[in-house]
């Protein structure tokens, strides 16, 4: 499974696209953002939905203390107010039991995963209550390494694309992503690195 940051693809999307020059000349290119696939980043990234990522990794990092093993079915054996105490949201708590009983009752297999076309990762994962098309999304690019995704309804990917190019719309900011297939994820990297850095993270 080859890296989605790596220098061909990237030479590539700097000739087809000069926001990708521009960004690339400010700020160099993007991390390889990887994680491992599994449990683990699965709930990491539920924690990271509609929050900043300082905060999804301070809740993280509490249950990940709680836990005696990050597990499943540690997962489910905790108590609503354990849940709080480790900061962790009434509806993300949902969210993450509704995981742990998919993966202990084997009706998500996330070793299987990686051999499966994307539409099938992606409909297997939101089968899950509380995984949308973005959780997926990330999961396919983070931890899948899938060179060809688009996260729609991620705020600074979207706004990135609306500050660096006349794009507006979502007919008009698909067009303009369009433009990067088969590279899309790292076209998105690309979009989170001049986000982040702009803003000094």
């Amino acid at each position: 499974m080859s890296s989605i940051v790596n220098r061909q693809d990237t030479e590539h999307l700097l000739k087809i696209d000069d926001i990708f020059g521009k960004i690339y000349n400010l700020y160099g290119a993007p991390p390889d953002w990887q994680r491992p696939e599994g449990f683990v980043s699965l709930v990491h990234i539920i924690l990271e939905q509609q929050v900043s990522l300082q905060s999804a990794k301070a809740h993280f990092d509490r249950l990940n203390a709680y836990l005696p093993a990050f597990t499943p079915a540690e997962m489910k054996k905790l108590t609503d107010s354990e849940m709080r105490q480790c900061q962790v949201s009434r509806q993300k708590a949902v969210y993450l039991r509704a995981l742990s009983s998919a993966i202990d009752d084997g009706s998500l297999n996330l070793q299987d995963l990686r051999h499966l076309p994307g539409d099938e990762v992606r409909r297997q994962l939101k089968s899950v209550k509380g995984i949308g098309d973005w959780t997926a999304s990330i999961y396919l690019m983070f931890c899948l390494q899938d060179k060809d995704i688009f996260p729609w309804g991620d705020i600074a990917v979207i706004n990135t694309v609306k500050e660096l190019t006349p794009a507006r719309s979502h007919e008009e900011i698909a067009a303009r992503a369009n433009r990067w297939k088969p590279y899309r994820s790292l076209a998105s990297y690309f979009l989170w690195h001049y986000y982040l850095r702009k803003r000094g993270r």
